[in-house]
């Protein structure tokens, strides 16, 4: 089953989007480094990206999927381009891709 679980956002400072979403939201954020931060309540979370190499141009919607590789397979049958490819980061693997609109996204599995 694939859902949607989680969105990043290019951010230009990562403390002032969470003392804004904290502050607007009272939501809580763990911080993975200096340039990132997330929210953490296993709903659908919301992550903030502010390196300078890592961000996207746009907001990227990360959707949930079971087999990594599979999903791969799937995007690239149905017409959509891989603009990351597989990796690891803390969370699990993940990759990038975008749909024929070029909308960019990202399917995750953890671990």
């Amino acid at each position: 089953m694939a859902r949607l679980n989680y969105l990043e956002l290019p951010v230009a400072d990562t403390a002032r989007a969470k003392a804004f979403y904290g502050s607007a939201f009272d939501w809580a954020f763990a911080d993975y480094g200096p340039t990132y931060a997330a929210t953490t309540s296993g709903d659908t979370d919301i992550g903030f990206q502010a390196d300078l190499v890592e961000k996207t141009a746009a907001a990227l919607p990360v959707i949930a999927v079971d087999d990594l590789e599979a999903a791969l397979a799937a995007v690239t049958s149905a017409g959509g381009r891989v603009t990351r490819p597989i990796f690891a980061f803390p969370g699990g693997r993940r990759f990038h891709f975008t749909d024929p609109d070029g909308h960019e996204l990202a399917a995750v599995t953890a671990g």
